[in-house]
């Protein structure tokens, strides 16, 4: 509600105050509308200045165009750095003509055409592989580029040979600032790009010349210090409202009855300077910086700054009136959440922008031709009239074969008959439904752009404002519901639509169409000419020169899944297509291949309007043919010898995958192929690939044109056609990292984080751009700084359909300097394009808006991380590249997600081999974690009208819970490391408080807790002892003959056995080793190299004996030295070991020849052979002298490759063991199997620790064995009767893979497990759900009860988080089963493991 009038004013705080009371009373009815207008003006009348005109921002554009003529200016004294628009548009353009190419280009930061003495030096470029490129597709080769790929996967081989940092204790940092409750917004989601489209190609660059050029790096260094003084940007950050929060404030917005903002200020700045080009001066005068939309900096009465424009209106009325009708949120409960976030603290090293601030760029002036029609109307008359037999557009069938040729003397007859039939034949004469200035939808298929062409032209003609929109196909269309919602919101009540398309609706039994799901109830109105009357004679359309009047809406689809109109008037129509004509250089009579989508964006306006305005030829491809016949559209262009083709990266392509089969092509007669999606940084590879194709089929570089382009601005920047084929087009090799702080470094190709970027031309004739903060105040960014592309001109939209509050914020951009001063007195556009303006004044692109997710104050683009996860091996995994980037909000930050659709083929195994890669990848290049990799079946994620993913039906189907993925890796561990502090009971608030909080804020609170460690029974003698190694020796001398290991062999015989003095007089030998031979003292780090086995149980507590750190590590495989041998060597050197005990075989083999090509042999520390024991006994056993000292190190690798060590103490290590008897039931007289690596994890404390804690027998097998005998565990737990059972995936997977086939022959051998009672997968990854169920089926007939399997559940650092309870018990019970050998279970479900470590 606050005017915009009053922004840049002095007011003093008892007028805001009173203003504010003045603004409630009329919100609550308390004052009429006309008594608010008094009393407003009578305080406000002293300090607002009389505004020199009310015209709107479209009347305001008209001016910027007519005021070419105008007479010099001399600029104001009282402004700093203003010089007259043309004068600086003459100092920044660099096109001589509307046709030329610009006279600087860079290739790969190269320039070619300065004069030799401003050339400078430039180093030799290397070969020209351009690495990471971006497009849209639909296929398998989506985003897809040969360079790319090497480069992924050269970042797969380097994340696997880097060396780790020392990763034990490792301090968790913020990701989410601390904020205030009042003032905090949730960060807006983000999703990636929609389009459909795929890009494949390896690329060789031309190498460039190192005579004459300057590179980019001298650009940078030009911008960097190309200002005389310095200057000092001070901009606030602030939250923007999400996309609901701003139809919210619409909403309320026009509940009011007038909006009565007065209109801009614009008394402070004379009409003699329209555009402020600033650059720093000696002598400056501070300005007040004016607020504008969603980043206005609001003052409450107090004058204290608050962020949001809701917040801080609801704020200034609570501390201006002093009366809140409620009592705040605070009273309620206390959330201490936010204060429970570790605050970020941001990298002292991440890249700042230092350049200048940069200048409003200028495209060239907008030509006036004679000829030129006064309205497009007009200009469908003349040629309708003039030449109708002329051909207008010609339609294509599924075979490529001409269907029907509309001339323009057809499309002028049947235009003016829909136009009469809109509005005389429907409703009566009194009350007609459609009106001039009503809006109507135009529903027709992608394959019928004759049928829509004559509808949106009679719309015109009728005066009429056509929403073309979607075919529905069915009641439930993904994003069906917000179409509706738009159309109503519009006020639709007719759709226009053909006879075709109108048979294939949906329909009810009766006949009727339904009305689809949130649309309002239409009439639906056949266009063919045969459902049509013919008008009188006498009757013509009024036909007028272009106005302020809406031509038509075209819709968009935002990152939240809601549908917004774009308003477009008539003036910017003919204006965007005069703007075209000159850029493009069309000429009357020219042949156009379009490819695209006719009903918006680039199909609509170069194949549908500027093609009338020029009486072009439109050659219209379908989507369904290009389907079939990828390469129809080139075929096209060689039978009409066709001048221009409008195309996407992904046609390109398809044509490159189909080409082999075609020959005698000639593309000579193209003189321009338009892009579209040029604004895609990952469209250059497909253009690369497709001129190192076809050049040699006639081709030419310029002929290559990308294009940027928006809704909301229209065309913002093409490039333009040249016959001068020595002049390459810009390209600049830029930081990732860089980018991802929106800042622009130059980096050298041989990087794998780097991003290739083509220009997409100049800004287009009669436009001014500029870059903007994409954040807070719109304040021009630094030459070297990424922002948000702005445009000012009259062709671009003017607002979104019935939203104020949303039009405000980007139709309604007032740019200014670091200053505070408005760069222009005109409205500039945000076109959600994020770029910059290189030298020449070419424009570049890196990414939309739309696509951006902040992770952790850094900046990622969506479509960069599909870019990388389509490179990965296999690329044919992702079904047709059908893959979906989003974020979700977490703790406060956003978090990637990445869903995709798998190949029908694919196994489990395929596929978390594929997602650890993709993993490992993205971390590599873009050091940021994924949150979420979920993996669906194929084609059933939603789809957009042309095939492509529905981004936020996906994401939405993601939050419910409703996606059914079959497969997913959750790694919170990687990209959530602000987790909070424990929760601790507030004081003075009681439980009725709390809940009612909680409550209100929307929040529970979950928590779940085993049974408590101390309520243990009295009998438990190893509770007395506090560290394992005195349970040893208590075992030993209490139970000496008692068995705790038993270790079987492939056979199945007993390879070797340990009693409790056996193990406790073998740990002696081993410190009395480690202490003499090894010299050892307490605290060192020993590595433990052994096969699972006895010796490594031995080592294990030697070393617990003599007051070392044991750290376990899986010993390198013989057959496989050379991939196995440097992780066992990087886990030495990060746990800093200082000596390493093995057997005499492994010892060999580490210093074998072969270890010697894989590792330096010589960097070993003092390797301890234990097969040679020494006879002497300690003559003191270690004893800890506290139980939080050091007991062992578990190191593992992550599902990501990262090496990870977690400290476990004695304590924690007793309470682990402890809470595992609990759960498990353990006792001496059981007999436990155990086939699992004994390395890391719950499967090491279950292979070494248990046993002498618990009193119980370990019946040992090794995994490896089960190669040889996959019936090996199985026989086992049959022949000694065991109950329960521990095994990892990978053993239950070869049993049932080897086993499939043979369980009547082991049932033949006597093989039964009607006795275990508990089969538990000891799973630290992912749950293979489908392996379980198939393991229970096929085992059921030999006795296997399908409940006796589960799976436990840990982390990396807590290794037991859950263990399931003997569930044949609670069965037992349940069917009222009682057995007297079987004990009686825990009371407590869930296991409370203490243990402790940091990651």
């Amino acid at each position: 509600m606050a005017d915009r009038s009053l922004e840049g004013m002095a007011l003093p705080l008892e007028v805001r105050a009173r203003l504010a009371e003045l603004e409630l009373e009329l919100s609550e009815g308390d004052i009429t509308q006309k008594g608010y207008e008094k009393k407003r003006s009578k305080l406000i009348g002293a300090y607002l200045p009389q505004p020199p005109t009310a015209n709107g921002a479209a009347v305001a554009r008209c001016r910027l165009q007519h005021s070419e003529g105008a007479p010099r200016r001399t600029p104001h004294s009282g402004h700093i750095g203003v010089c007259d628009i043309r004068e600086a548009a003459g100092r920044e353009r660099v096109a001589s003509t509307a046709g030329n190419r610009p006279l600087f280009y860079f290739r790969f930061g190269v320039d070619q055409a300065l004069p030799p003495e401003r050339r400078a030096p430039v180093t030799p470029s290397s070969s020209s592989r351009y690495h990471r490129r971006r497009s849209s597709g639909s296929r398998d080769e989506r985003y897809r580029s040969d360079v790319h790929t090497e480069a992924v996967q050269a970042a797969l081989a380097k994340h696997k040979e880097r060396k780790m940092a020392v990763p034990m204790p490792s301090k968790r940092r913020s990701l989410v600032v601390q904020t205030s409750m009042d003032a905090y917004t949730p960060p807006d989601t983000s999703s990636g790009s929609e389009d459909e489209g795929s890009v494949q190609g390896d690329s060789q660059g031309t190498p460039t010349s190192s005579q004459g050029s300057i590179n980019m790096e001298h650009w940078i260094s030009q911008a960097i210090h190309g200002s005389t003084t310095s200057t000092t940007s001070s901009s606030s950050t602030q939250s923007g409202g999400s996309g609901a929060a701003h139809r919210l404030a619409d909403v309320m917005a026009q509940t009011h009855i007038e909006n009565h903002s007065a209109p801009p200020d614009v008394t402070t700045y004379t009409s003699e300077h329209s555009i402020q080009i600033e650059r720093p001066q000696g002598s400056t005068t501070s300005r007040t910086a004016p607020k504008y939309g969603n980043a206005e900096l609001m003052e409450t009465g107090d004058g204290v700054p608050v962020s949001s424009r809701v917040s801080a209106k609801i704020q200034q009325l609570v501390n201006t009136l002093k009366r809140p009708k409620r009592p705040p949120l605070r009273e309620f409960f206390v959330d201490d959440f936010e204060e429970l976030l570790e605050v970020q603290q941001p990298d002292p090293n991440q890249p700042k922008p230092e350049g200048a601030q940069m200048l409003a760029m200028r495209g060239e002036q907008l030509g006036v031709v004679t000829n030129w029609p006064p309205s497009l109307e007009a200009a469908l008359q003349r040629w309708g009239t003039i030449s109708p037999k002329a051909p207008c557009l010609t339609t294509m069938d599924t075979n490529g074969k001409p269907l029907y040729i509309l001339t323009y003397g057809k499309l002028w007859t049947r235009s003016m008959k829909v136009a009469y039939n809109i509005l005389h034949k429907l409703g009566t004469k009194q009350e007609p439904m459609v009106r001039p200035g009503d809006r109507v939808a135009l529903v027709f298929p992608n394959n019928d752009p004759a049928a829509s062409m004559v509808a949106f032209y009679g719309c015109l003609l009728a005066e009429v404002v056509p929403v073309p929109i979607e075919v529905p196909l069915t009641r439930k269309d993904a994003g069906s519901q917000q179409i509706g919602f738009l159309l109503g919101s519009c006020g639709v009540t007719v759709a226009l639509t053909s006879d075709a398309c109108h048979k294939g609706l949906p329909k009810s039994p009766t006949g009727e169409i339904p009305q689809f799901k949130g649309w309002p109830k239409l009439l639906w109105f056949v266009t063919e000419s045969k459902h049509l009357s013919k008008p009188p004679r006498d009757w013509f359309p009024h036909i007028k020169d272009a106005n302020n009047d809406t031509a038509y809406i075209e819709y968009k689809t935002c990152k939240d899944g809601s549908v917004l109109g774009v308003t477009v008037t008539r003036i910017a129509l003919l204006t965007h297509c005069q703007a075209l004509t000159q850029a493009c250089g069309y000429t009357e009579a020219e042949t156009i291949v379009n490819v695209l989508d006719f009903k918006k964006d680039v199909g609509l306006w170069h194949g549908i309007l500027t093609s009338v305005m020029n009486m072009m030829h439109v050659i219209s491809i379908p989507y369904s043919l290009m389907k079939v016949n990828p390469l129809s559209w080139i075929q096209k262009v060689c039978q009409y010898k066709a001048k221009v083709a409008c195309v996407k990266s992904r046609d390109m392509h398809w044509a490159l995958v189909a080409h082999r089969d075609q020959r005698d092509i000639n593309l000579s007669s193209l003189r321009m192929l338009i892009v579209a999606d040029g604004a895609n940084p990952w469209s250059i590879s497909s253009c690369d690939a497709f001129l190192n194709v076809f050049q040699s089929k006639g081709l030419r570089q310029e002929v290559i044109c990308p294009c940027a382009s928006s809704p909301e601005a229209l065309t913002v920047a093409i490039r333009r056609p040249t016959d001068d084929s020595n002049q390459p087009p810009g390209r600049g090799v830029l930081s990732m990292h860089g980018l991802t702080y929106g800042v622009i470094r130059v980096d050298s190709e041989e990087k794998l984080s780097v991003l290739t970027v083509q220009d997409v031309g100049l800004v287009m004739p009669g436009a001014i751009m500029c870059s903007v903060k994409p954040d807070g105040i719109p304040q021009l960014c630094r030459t070297d700084e990424i922002g948000e592309l702005c445009v000012c001109a009259i062709a671009t939209g003017t607002s979104y359909y019935g939203l104020s509050g949303m039009t405000k914020n980007t139709f309604e951009v007032f740019p200014v300097t670091s200053s505070g001063a408005p760069v222009s007195e005109y409205p500039f556009v945000r076109t959600g394009l994020l770029g910059f303006v290189g030298p020449g004044g070419l424009v570049f692109v890196v990414g939309k808006m739309d696509g951006l997710m902040v992770v952790s104050g850094r900046r990622h683009n969506a479509d960069d991380i599909v870019a990388t996860a389509l490179a990965v091996e296999p690329m044919k995994f992702v079904y047709r590249g059908r893959i979906a980037v989003f974020s979700v909000t977490v703790l406060h930050d956003e978090r990637i997600v990445i869903v995709a659709e798998q190949r029908p083929d694919s196994t489990e195994e395929d596929s978390f081999q594929w997602m650890s890669r993709v993993l490992q990848a993205i971390d590599s290049i873009h050091q940021v974690g994924v949150y979420c990799l979920a993996l669906v079946p194929a084609n059933t994620l939603p789809k957009t009208p042309l095939g492509g993913i529905h981004l936020s039906e996906t994401k939405q189907l993601f939050l419910e819970g409703s996606l059914h993925p079959c497969n997913v890796l959750m790694c919170p561990h990687t990209c959530v490391t602000n987790l909070p502090k424990p929760r601790q009971k507030q004081p003075e608030i009681g439980p009725a408080s709390v809940m009612v909080g909680n409550l209100v804020s929307g929040k529970r609170i979950a928590q779940a807790s085993g049974r408590d460690l101390g309520q243990i029974e009295d009998n438990d003698q190893a509770r007395k002892f506090l560290f394992l190694s005195e349970v040893l020796q208590w075992r030993a001398q209490t139970t000496p003959d008692h068995v705790l290991y038993t270790l079987l062999n492939c056979r199945g015989t007993i390879a070797n056995s340990l009693t409790c003095v056996q193990l406790h007089k073998r740990a002696e030998k081993i410190a009395v080793m480690l202490m003499e031979r090894g010299r050892l003292q307490d605290g060192d780090h020993v590595a433990l190299v052994y096969p699972p086995g006895i010796d490594l149980i031995a080592a294990f507590y030697g070393c617990l004996y003599a007051g070392c750190v044991p750290i376990t590590v899986r010993p390198p495989h013989p057959q496989n030295i050379a991939t196995t041998l440097p992780t066992v060597k990087m886990i030495v050197e990060v746990s800093r070991s200082a000596c390493l005990m093995t057997t005499q075989l492994i010892c060999k083999l580490l210093r074998s020849r072969e270890a010697a090509a894989a590792v330096d042999v010589r960097a070993w520390p003092p390797i301890l052979d234990t097969d040679d024991l020494p006879k002497k006994r300690p003559a003191q056993i270690y004893k800890p002298s506290n139980p939080d000292t050091l007991a062992y190190l578990d190191f593992s690798v992550s599902t990501t490759g990262m090496l990870a060590g977690v400290k476990m103490c004695h304590a924690a290590t007793s309470a682990f063991c402890r809470s595992i008897k609990l759960q498990c039931e353990l006792y001496p007289s059981r007999e436990v199997a155990i086939c699992l690596d004994p390395y890391c994890g719950l499967g090491f404390v279950l292979w070494c620790l248990c046993s002498v804690y618990s009193g119980h027998q370990s019946i040992l097998i090794p995994p490896s064995e089960l190669e040889t005998n996959p019936a090996l565990w199985l026989l086992a737990v049959s022949q000694y009767k065991v109950r329960d059972t521990f095994c990892s995936y990978s053993v239950m997977e070869l049993c049932t893979k080897g086993l499939g086939s043979q369980t009547e022959s082991l049932k033949a051998r006597g093989l039964d497990l009607s006795r275990v009672r508990t089969c538990v997968v000891v799973a630290e990854e992912r749950p293979r759900i489908a392996l379980t169920q198939s393991f229970s089926k096929l085992f059921k007939d030999l006795g296997l009860h399908p409940r006796a399997v589960s799976t436990s559940f840990g982390c990396r650092v807590n290794l037991a988080i859950c263990l399931q309870p003997h569930r044949l018990w609670k069965l037992a019970q349940q069917v009222g089963i009682s057995s007297s050998s079987t004990p009686v279970p825990p009371t407590q479900t869930d296991l409370s493991a203490s243990c402790s470590g940091t990651d």
